[in-house]
């Protein structure tokens, strides 16, 4: 790739102490800017939001962005990797090859087979394959930097083997994605350990920019919350800090 990709960022508000950073990697055909609702909502709690570009475009340069982010002591920790689409097998890469500053990992609509692709005949049936939140189709088909018809690319790289991450991960994924069937993803990470997948019902392969973004949004914040929280970040399961009781 001739240049860089842009760095979208989002802070915490004036006057909150910063409890963490996510640097965030999209998906196909995708950049950051894309991430803005999901970067504004995680910032207003207190956390950094820094999203990169499509690494399938440059991964070099992207993946080199992400490690220097991840590094940087002026951004607060604890740093969690966010990806999204085949941001999500990046960033599990990322984890896997020990990338300094990893504290924690978000999966989102994780492609969890090679054929992991959409076979959408137009641009209608791809947003119908990505979201059914009216909001983010008028978002995606006015966004004249997201390349269209890029689901149908086969996602890179691979999945790192069983084992290779060792740090707690939070997956997101569709009940309703057709690209990355639920179940396939319920194989996938079933042999990693640690791994909270939490299913949003109703929502399809943009599992944080769905009809369920606040759901989606605020799981995350309620992850953050108990990885700042633990005594030990270096264990895959996290304590909790909401206990449903028992009231029988």
């Amino acid at each position: 790739m001739s240049s860089p990709q842009s760095v979208h960022a989002w802070d915490e508000p004036s006057g909150i102490a910063p409890r963490g950073t996510l640097v965030l990697l999209p998906g196909r055909g995708e950049h950051g800017g894309v991430y803005e609702r999901f970067g504004r909502r995680i910032a207003t709690d207190g956390y950094r939001v820094r999203a990169l570009g499509d690494a399938a475009l440059d991964p070099d340069t992207v993946l080199d962005e992400a490690a220097k982010l991840l590094r940087d002591e002026t951004l607060p920790g604890p740093r969690v990797l966010v990806g999204a689409d085949t941001g999500a097998l990046y960033a599990a890469q990322l984890a896997a090859h020990g990338t300094p500053g990893v504290d924690a990992l978000v999966l989102a609509g994780l492609p969890a087979t090679p054929h992991a692709t959409s076979a959408a005949r137009d641009w209608e049936d791809e947003l119908d394959q990505r979201t059914a939140c009216p909001t983010h189709r008028g978002r995606l088909t006015s966004d004249a930097e997201l390349r269209r018809g890029a689901l149908a690319d086969t996602p890179t790289p691979e999945l790192p083997a069983p084992g290779g991450v060792s740090v707690p991960v939070l997956a997101l994924h569709g009940a309703d994605d057709t690209v990355s069937p639920l179940s396939d993803a319920r194989r996938v990470y079933g042999a990693l350990p640690g791994v909270e997948l939490v299913s949003l019902a109703g929502t399809r392969h943009d599992a944080l920019n769905d009809l369920t973004h606040r759901t989606a949004a605020a799981t995350v914040v309620l992850f953050l919350e108990r990885l700042r929280l633990s005594p030990d970040r270096g264990q895959h399961t996290l304590a909790p800090i909401a206990t449903r009781e028992d009231l029988a």
